[in-house]
């Protein structure tokens, strides 16, 4: 459809990467088909280095309204193999998939620092979804799985895009907690600032006063975390019963031919998942070498180092659910 990086803002092909609200302007990056397969995510460390134009706002919208793709999401909670979901569903002639676009990100740090609220940042996330949202190729969908940062806007996001359809994926709350274990120190961090965003977002109502987190260790952070999230999942299916399919890693990771089948047809694309995309050859962020089966090695020895901790916390976290009525199970499955 497109040739070449001169710049046209019409071209998928010029992700809009950022949003600079001090002067209402768009930062753009060349960033070609191919070159969305080379990382995990579409962050400066992937498309930092590629061609740049900065375009007024309404120039970027105006541009981008006429190639309008219909879109859809992949909204997950972490750890949870949602790069290689969002990564086998780049199906040309069918589909596009982008992965933690940061214009997404850049708005939901917009929506924390309190820079824009009501109708002025529904306008800006509207915005955000259109500028995604342009075609790759005749008859293709956009398929977008944002950062779980996102958690406070996912429900805005289904509402503004009324024929949009979502999948929510999870891990398993010990898987969850295994990969951060395992992960180590940075993880650990991590899972404490995620916590910090989803207070700062006011999602984690589980019966907690402030002090508590203090008093919690970093794999108590994380169950928390994910309880937050799987309540909002749970909320989403609530609201939006025809629009929304739940599924955890494992499912994915048992069959992933169905379940990536079973994706591809909730969102409506009429093409086959090539089998590259289903050998599971390569791990889907880094690009070494990985098997299903050293993924269970990983989750083995995890369990082996920290299996202790991570059953105590699991048993905690079960308590907490049953407490603030949070079901472990989310309904609205996406495979029978």
């Amino acid at each position: 459809m497109y040739s070449g990086n001169t710049f046209d803002p019409a071209d998928p092909q010029w992700l809009a990467h950022r949003y600079e609200p001090g002067r209402d302007q768009l930062l753009y990056r060349f960033v070609p088909r191919a070159m969305h397969q080379d990382g995990p995510f579409l962050t400066d460390e992937l498309v930092g280095e590629q061609p740049s134009q900065v375009l007024d706002r309404e120039a970027g919208i105006a541009a981008a309204a006429t190639h309008g793709a219909p879109l859809h999401f992949i909204f997950h909670s972490a750890f949870c193999a949602s790069t290689l979901l969002v990564r086998a569903l780049d199906l040309p002639g069918a589909a596009m998939g982008l992965s933690e676009p940061v214009l997404l990100n850049d708005v939901t740090g917009i929506r924390r620092r309190g820079e824009r609220q009501g109708a002025d940042l529904a306008r800006l996330l509207d915005h955000s979804m259109t500028l995604l949202a342009r075609r790759w190729g005749p008859g293709e969908s956009v398929i977008v799985k944002p950062s779980n940062i996102l958690c406070g806007l996912q429900r805005p996001m289904l509402a503004l895009r009324p024929n949009a359809r979502a999948v929510l994926l999870h891990a398993p709350l010990g898987t969850f907690l295994a990969s951060v274990a395992r992960k180590g120190l940075w993880c650990r961090l991590w899972v404490r600032e995620l916590l910090e965003g989803l207070l700062r977002d006011g999602l984690v109502d589980l019966g907690f006063e402030p002090n508590d987190f203090f008093r919690m260790s970093d794999l108590q952070v994380a169950a928390v975390g994910w309880l937050a999230q799987h309540r909002q999942f749970a909320l989403l299916v609530e609201h939006f019963p025809d629009r929304v399919r739940t599924m955890d890693s494992e499912q994915l990771m048992a069959d992933p031919a169905g379940a990536i089948g079973a994706a591809g047809a909730w969102f409506g694309l009429a093409a086959t998942v090539a089998d590259e995309h289903l050998a599971m050859t390569r791990h889907s962020k880094s690009g070494t070498p990985f098997s299903p089966a050293d993924r269970a090695s990983e989750q083995a020895a995890a369990f082996a180092a920290h299996g202790d901790e991570i059953e105590k916390v699991v048993a905690w976290a079960a308590v907490i659910a049953e407490r603030a009525n949070v079901d472990m199970v989310l309904k609205a499955p996406l495979l029978p």
